[in-house]
């Protein structure tokens, strides 16, 4: 076993330079030390995965635990007090107790739901378009991209339409990243007001119920083995901050890979079958999840022929895992006909994989044809400026800060 250490592949990751194209260094990492030793800014060693095969088997492997609890001393290290609150759910814990919660969420969380869903979904994104302006340079993110995914997820857990604006500028903050002081009491706040609010209209919703996900999963509560106080907080929250921040940097990931290639945009646009393929593709070119949420080792344990000792933290890299070349062909190519996309792990792998899936991929689908077929000569506004990829000191999610647009309408 090896335990190798990049100490400059570990420091580029933290530059902005990174952020705007991590694939080189991607690449250098999978081809040098694929199992990495890095201590990224909050201090914390960490194992960086990069590539497929390793992340596909560290993704599923009961030794890399998602219990943050524990794991306490290192989650508030690097993410303050604040966030145990919220985390109380199936994305930090492990079997048994991930088992029960994503059972429950899963029972209420049917493919039956999901596609009763499309008529409203393709509702908001019409209603969406027709706001939007022709003939002039405007940004597609907070007109499109953004308000599509949190509308839906509002819609699907039973949130007022007049509190919706309140949960898109509560995560936002939330899914900022940074170390300094200021940032985590900005955070902080941000997480203490979004507990309460779920608090209250989880009880809104138990004294009323409706036909929303989250009056179904507060009637659990009165089950036994059902979602505790905490737990359903804690739930909404996940559904909530994932259901809609990993679709609507998709959005804008997909949308600019298709103006920046003509070819692969003409491809849909003639033949809208391929917008299922086409999505799966996305995720794997440039996928909104950069790396998996932490996992720590339980024990020692050795991944890739890198030694893991036990209570280190593990990082997988999704973006880096579907551009590996062992696994895809030519892979740095954005290419809607692709054969064995599927193959992907964009929406991890295991016993954690993406719940929200199928509803991302409706999203995904719906939005991009809806913007494609109603405006065929979409452009972006300057076609020779650079993308602006968010530029944060340490990778989570991989999505553009703007993305100005210029819609004409069909000829005539």
């Amino acid at each position: 076993m090896t335990t190798t250490h990049d100490p400059v592949a570990a420091a580029e990751r933290c530059t902005a330079e990174f952020r705007r194209n991590p694939h080189p260094v991607y690449a250098h990492l999978r081809d040098t030390t694929p199992v990495c030793p890095m201590t990224p800014p909050h201090g914390i060693e960490t194992y960086l995965i990069t590539r497929y095969e390793d992340a596909r088997a560290a993704l599923s492997d009961p030794r890399l635990s998602k219990d943050m609890y524990g794991a306490m001393d290192a989650y508030r290290r690097i993410f303050g007090d604040s966030s145990v609150a919220l985390d109380d759910n199936m994305l930090n814990s492990d079997a048994p107790k991930h088992t029960r919660l994503r059972k429950l969420v899963n029972s209420e969380f049917t493919p039956r739901r999901v596609e009763a869903l499309r008529p409203k979904i393709q509702d908001i994104v019409d209603r969406l378009l027709d706001a939007c302006p022709t003939g002039k340079p405007f940004d597609l993110l907070p007109a499109f991209a953004f308000p599509v995914p949190i509308t839906v997820i509002c819609e699907l857990l039973g949130v007022p339409p007049k509190e919706r604006s309140l949960m898109q500028e509560l995560s936002t903050t939330v899914a900022q990243t940074g170390f300094g002081e200021e940032f985590k009491r900005a955070q902080q706040q941000a997480e203490e007001d979004l507990h309460a609010y779920f608090t209250e209209l989880i009880a809104r919703k138990r004294a009323k119920p409706g036909d929303d996900l989250l009056s179904a999963l507060a009637a659990t509560q009165d089950q036994e083995g059902g979602l505790t106080g905490n737990e359903l907080v804690s739930t909404a929250f996940l559904l909530m901050f994932a259901g809609h921040k990993t679709t609507a940097y998709l959005i804008g990931n997909a949308v600019y890979h298709f103006l920046a290639d003509p070819a692969q945009l003409r491809a849909v646009q003639e033949d809208p079958e391929l917008i299922g393929p086409a999505v799966e593709e996305l995720v794997r070119f440039d996928g909104s999840v950069e790396s998996a949420t932490f996992r720590y080792a339980t024990e020692d344990m050795e991944l890739g022929g890198t030694r893991i000792p036990k209570g280190a933290l593990v990082q997988i890299s999704l973006l880096s895992a579907n551009r590996d070349p062992l696994k895809f062909e030519k892979p740095d190519e954005f290419d809607v006909r692709r054969q064995g996309t599927a193959a992907h792990i964009g929406f991890g792998h295991g016993g954690h994989y993406c719940l929200g899936a199928p509803l991302a991929r409706l999203e995904m689908q719906l939005a991009l044809n809806g913007l494609f077929g109603r405006f065929p000569r979409i452009a972006l506004a300057d076609p020779q400026a650079a993308p602006a990829w968010m530029e944060v000191p340490f990778p989570a999610f991989r999505g553009l800060t703007e993305l100005p647009v210029v819609l004409e309408p069909a000829a005539s």
